[in-house]
């Protein structure tokens, strides 16, 4: 007895089924690996753009510094806050005199511009150390605190304790000791 087949048995498509969603399943997984791996990838360059646009902010604000002017006012370094007058270019491309303040808000690296706005240099800080260097060469000292109308140090140094416990060193120099 002789059958012609026409289509195929309900085994057939079931098997077919079976191997098509695991084709489907392999791939989608694949896929939202390559996405998370992305999404991943872009939020570490935001990160890193952040972190250097904040280290080029502070080079340029350090040098910029003006202490020892009859308008300037004081340099003010705490342990754990600094204080001083720089030259920061405005919206209209100008430069202008802001009073500045760099410390820790809520675990953020805060610098509060008067006039002007805050700006988050930093996110996730545990804690936040300020040292003042106060001469240097091979014996050079650094100091705690630096409270002076007329001079600024040679060097700030922060010392950057993130959330897990890593310690970020960033040396900024500054131009001119007035």
């Amino acid at each position: 007895m002789r059958s012609d087949r026409h289509g195929f048995t309900l085994i057939e498509v079931a098997v077919a089924l079976v191997v098509g969603a695991l084709v489907v399943t392999v791939a989608h997984a694949l896929f939202a690996g390559v996405a998370d791996r992305g999404r991943a990838l872009a939020a570490a360059r935001r990160a890193l753009d952040r972190e250097m646009n904040a280290r080029r902010w502070l080079q340029a604000t350090f040098l910029s510094l003006d202490v020892g002017t009859d308008s300037a006012g004081s340099f003010a370094g705490h342990p754990t806050r600094v204080e001083f007058a720089a030259w920061e270019r405005s919206a209209d491309g100008w430069f202008e005199r802001r009073r500045i303040a760099l410390e820790r808000h809520d675990e953020q690296l805060v610098a509060t511009m008067v006039p002007g706005a805050s700006i988050v240099l930093g996110e996730g800080m545990r804690d936040v150390a300020l040292d003042y260097l106060l001469e240097p060469g091979a014996e050079a000292r650094w100091v705690r605190e630096w409270v002076s109308p007329m001079s600024a140090p040679l060097a700030v140094r922060l010392r950057l304790t993130t959330g897990a416990g890593r310690v970020d060193t960033v040396l900024v120099l500054i131009k001119a000791r007035g």
